[in-house]
């Protein structure tokens, strides 16, 4: 049977424990207890453990919030940015609400609200025939197109249509 040991989880001002199964091994002392950290669940209670304890000081406290708030911030900005060119926008800008919903719970209600809605709508667009998901997939094509062309023209001041155009009669 494994040896354990024994971990405080929850709040640190309480002196609850959990028990962890471990795996025995041979040092040069004799047998030694070590935990595996190799599956996700050890690495997410590692962190959730870590985060506990943070806050457990009024000034970790504090301070867990303002760098997640500003870490968030950033990542929702960054994604922000991205969204009216071709690549991942609104995935950064959800990570950036992942982030804040880690402290925040408006944050956390938003993340749930948005999951709902765009699972309901890829469940939706599964049901839907392939001549209705075809006129989504050519809608969201013609849309990133015309986003790319006016970031294009508005930032760059390169005009792709004309110079297809162009391109075209000269040829």
């Amino acid at each position: 049977m494994p040896e354990t040991e024994r971990v405080p989880s929850g709040d640190r001002s309480t002196a609850s424990t959990e028990e962890r199964p471990t795996e025995p091994s041979v040092g040069a002392g004799g047998p030694v207890a070590t935990v595996t950290h190799g599956d996700p669940a050890s690495r997410w209670r590692r962190i959730r453990v870590a985060l506990e304890i943070i806050r457990a000081n009024p000034t970790g406290r504090i301070t867990l919030k303002v760098v997640v708030g500003i870490a968030g911030a950033i990542v929702v900005l960054l994604g922000l940015a991205l969204i009216p060119l071709p690549g991942p926008g609104w995935l950064i800008v959800i990570g950036g609400l992942g982030i804040w919903a880690a402290e925040f719970h408006w944050a956390r209600r938003l993340l749930a609200f948005t999951r709902r809605h765009v699972q309901a709508w890829m469940l939706w667009a599964r049901r839907q025939s392939l001549f209705v998901r075809m006129i989504l997939g050519s809608a969201g094509l013609v849309f990133v197109s015309v986003v790319v062309w006016l970031s294009l023209r508005a930032s760059l001041g390169i005009d792709v249509v004309a110079r297809i155009l162009a391109y075209i009669a000269t040829h």
